[in-house]
């Protein structure tokens, strides 16, 4: 079949970055707004401004076999890179500034002639092969072009699909609904979706005003079975992209996540689900890339109360999250955390989590967390085979507290935590909860790091009870060089640990 451009529907984001040939062919490409920088505000009754974020192309396609590239970019450049690393892709530069490669197989990678701004984010598909009936009355069809439809409910049975070079406006959600699936290669657009603000937060005197506005997610499923999500591009969320609560038998797969700028749009955050697939999906988010939760703790009232009703529904219970895999993944993550537990822990147990053969390949803050804020026993959960890169200057997460106040000048020398595991009360998190749990049981294993850095690995717990123990860091990696020596990394361990090993080769 050789490869297929996907078409490009104009929308209200534009930018002209590249010219890109695939086999001496011409493509077009799309845009999406994304964060400049690591500057939180934690809604203050409006969103960030725009000078806090740039535009940038990506280009979607299909293929299924080798494809050459040769891409122009637009603004002069001295060096560019190819990533994730392990893809082994290194570009060739032409006298005349045109970077060659070739790309063997299906991969979704950023080619970056300016560093981490203005990088160029390509999205090749491997074939689909979808068994979708579009004249079933169950299916719902979204063809080429513009679709502003603000909100699709799907019930059991149900196939929403967006076709190639469909932009579809819309909030998905899904509530005690069996086998629905979401499929097809166009793009669900959330840059329509605005926040209600309720009331103004004191922003001087650092209110968080977490409830002071009603705001929805891109994809929200509650108690859902047997759901697939493959194939489709989610941009400009609100907040997260896809959130399943109390999901059974979930697949995430082909998934591509781009445009995320606002307060906080995380990328894919599960709360007590079980038996969950993710996987080649790229993700580029603004907060959390993807994250195991417990439930959360904003509700109004009784918080308590709220969690109960949540977790006991229906004669079902939802106390627990385990069986989820998460693998061959890209992270890009602009302000939060890249493959986390937590921070919010409010379920029994929290086990049999794998995260393997993933490629972070940039970062602001940790990638690897397990950050236990409520009161989940948290055990057997594996970071294996992770690829992180770091770039050789850093920009550190801050807060935002004065319109006026700028996010300031970047100097070298921060470097977040590589892998963090803590037990701990957080004054908004834990929302007055009385509880705590406790981090065990924990494999951080055949890890990679590339960059300039001396790798930092933290731990710490509550109480002697409410701890973290039995946690052992194998085999990592700074450029390819195993660490044996305690000189080359930093291993913080705090009170109420046990049994923290750090083993190489």
């Amino acid at each position: 079949m050789s490869f297929r451009i996907y078409p490009v529907t104009p929308h209200d984001v534009a930018h002209d970055g590249y010219a890109v040939k695939i086999n001496g062919q011409p493509v077009s490409l799309d845009a999406a707004r994304v964060s400049a920088c690591p500057y939180n505000r934690r809604w203050p009754g409006h969103q960030r401004s725009l000078d806090q974020t740039e535009c940038v192309n990506f280009l979607s396609l299909e293929t299924d076999e080798p494809l050459r590239f040769e891409i122009a970019p637009k603004e002069a450049f001295e060096a560019v890179v190819v990533r994730p690393h392990s893809l082994g892709i290194v570009p060739e530069v032409t006298p005349d500034g045109r970077i060659l490669f070739t790309l063997p197989h299906p991969a979704y990678f950023t080619v970056e002639p300016h560093g981490r701004r203005d990088a160029l984010h390509v999205f090749a598909d491997p074939p689909s092969g979808y068994d979708v009936d579009f004249t079933d009355p169950h299916t719902l069809y979204f063809g080429p072009g513009v679709h502003d439809i603000g909100q699709i409910t799907l019930h059991s049975g149900e196939t929403l699909y967006l076709d190639e070079g469909a932009v579809v406006y819309a909030c998905v959600s899904a509530a005690d609904a069996d086998s629905i699936r979401i499929l097809g290669r166009g793009i669900l657009d959330n840059s329509r979706n605005r926040a209600v603000i309720l009331y103004e937060s004191d922003t001087e005197n650092n209110d968080t005003a977490v409830n002071n506005a009603v705001r929805q997610h891109t994809v929200q499923l509650e108690y859902c079975t047997n759901v697939l999500i493959d194939g489709i591009t989610v941009r400009d969320s609100l907040v997260y992209n896809i959130r399943p609560i109390g999901c059974r038998g979930l697949t995430i797969r082909n998934v591509k996540i781009i445009g995320c700028w606002r307060y906080n749009s995380d990328g894919i955050d599960m709360h007590n689900c079980e038996n969950v697939l993710i996987e080649h999906c790229f993700l580029r988010t603004y907060d959390d890339a993807v994250c195991v939760k417990g439930f959360d703790c904003y509700y109004e009232g009784d918080v308590e109360a709220a969690v109960r009703a949540a977790m006991y529904r229906r004669g079902k219970a939802y106390d627990t999250f385990r069986n989820v895999l998460v693998r061959d993944c890209v992270i890009w993550n602009d302000w939060g955390k890249g493959l986390e537990i937590g921070a919010e822990t409010r379920a029994e147990e929290i086990d049999h989590i794998v995260f393997e053969d993933c490629d972070v390949i940039h970062v602001c803050g940790t990638p690897l967390d397990c950050c236990n804020v409520d009161y989940a026993d948290v055990h057997h959960v594996t970071w294996r085979r992770i690829r992180i890169e770091m770039d050789e200057v850093i920009p550190p997460p801050r807060y935002q507290y004065l319109d006026a106040e700028p996010y300031g000048e970047v100097t070298p020398g921060y470097v977040p935590s590589v892998i963090r595991a803590e037990v701990l009360f957080h004054h908004e998190y834990s929302a007055g909860g009385v509880r705590r749990g406790r981090n065990r049981d924990l494999l951080f294993e055949d890890i990679h790091i590339f960059g300039d850095v001396r790798p930092c690995f933290g731990f710490s717990g509550f109480s002697g009870e409410y701890g973290c123990r039995d946690i052992v860091i194998r085999d990592v990696f700074v450029n390819e060089k195993c660490l044996t020596d305690p000189e080359e990394y930093r291993l913080e361990i705090g009170e109420h640990c046990e049994n923290i090993r750090f083993e190489g080769e």
